[in-house]
């Protein structure tokens, strides 16, 4: 898998598809390698005429690690700022959409339709704002503003997302990381045992590093409510939204497309929060169709 010095740290990445067609970049959500993209879903989207770029987001999977760098933890983060306080944290959103840049900088490509999935939608709202010349769509995948009057996370999804496992022996890590998949999973599309428990044995095999997700929450965190900044956005936008979505219910969507400009919002009832192979093809479509209707206009040849 290659790597690349983007906004001044290493991240790994890796691109399927034509060479010299437009760009898709996926922004992967919290905690979350980029293979949290499946392989089925990247290959939809460059079989409908896109290079597809996935990366490591800083501190997890393959990319750069902020090794000593110290963040208040979880519980301290989510008390803190709920009493109104911004505590400092190592690394912001905004930082992490730079990286998202600077990695296109890096290969050389002037513009790309973004893609981001949950704390990666979150990123590719601020990559919108820090970096609208780079942006010739965005699509935001079951995601938020950021305001703190939506409904929140049923109990068990934001327990089964913050629970530390009982030991990092591989397969109670294993065992730990189905069982997330399963309480924040899509109800109506539940993963086949066998496929989901290769894919998280493959996942804690590939990188498995515990601080990482301290310092990204603190990003979350510290974001604050997004939804100004929402307003002042001239890009075309698609929001998607599972119906049944335990962690960031399906209000945040329509919160999401309700404040920026002329936002479109397709839901899907059984969906939850993650990217069900019985999914892959609707959702690529209504990325590639959204997309297409918004390319840059061809310079017509000369009579």
């Amino acid at each position: 898998m290659p790597e690349i010095q983007a906004n001044g740290i290493t991240l790994h990445y890796d691109e399927h598809g034509d060479p010299n067609d437009p760009v898709i970049l996926l922004i992967m959500g919290f905690a979350t390698q980029m293979t949290g993209w499946p392989i089925e879903f990247v290959q939809a989207l460059a079989e409908r005429g896109f290079r597809v770029i996935r990366y490591d987001n800083r501190d997890i999977g393959l990319s750069q690690k902020f090794d000593g760098v110290k963040s208040p933890g979880m519980v301290k983060l989510m008390i803190l700022t709920r009493l109104g306080f911004r505590p400092k944290v190592p690394y912001s959103l905004g930082d992490m959409a730079d990286d998202g840049a600077g990695l296109l900088d890096a290969l050389g490509i002037e513009k790309a339709h973004i893609v981001g999935a949950s704390m990666g939608g979150m990123i590719a709202q601020r990559f919108a704002e820090r970096h609208p010349q780079k942006v010739q769509t965005l699509t935001s995948v079951f995601s938020t503003t950021g305001h703190s009057k939506l409904p929140k996370a049923k109990k068990e999804a934001m327990e089964a997302l913050v629970k530390r496992p009982q030991s990092f022996d591989e397969d109670v890590l294993v065992e730990h990381g189905i069982k997330v998949s399963r309480t924040i999973g899509s109800p109506g599309y539940p993963a086949p045992e066998e496929r989901l428990r290769e894919r998280v044995r493959a996942n804690v095999q590939r990188s498995f590093y515990p601080p990482g997700p301290v310092r990204q929450m603190g990003a979350i965190a510290t974001d604050g409510d997004r939804r100004p900044m929402l307003k002042k956005l001239n890009v075309p936008t698609l929001v998607l939204h599972g119906d049944d979505d335990p962690l960031i219910p399906v209000e945040h969507g329509h919160d999401t497309a309700a404040h920026i400009p002329e936002a479109k919002l397709k839901t899907i009832p059984g969906w939850g929060h993650d990217l069900p192979l019985e999914l892959v093809d609707e959702l690529a479509d209504a990325i590639a169709a959204h997309a297409n209707g918004n390319a840059e206009p061809t310079a017509q040849a000369a009579e």
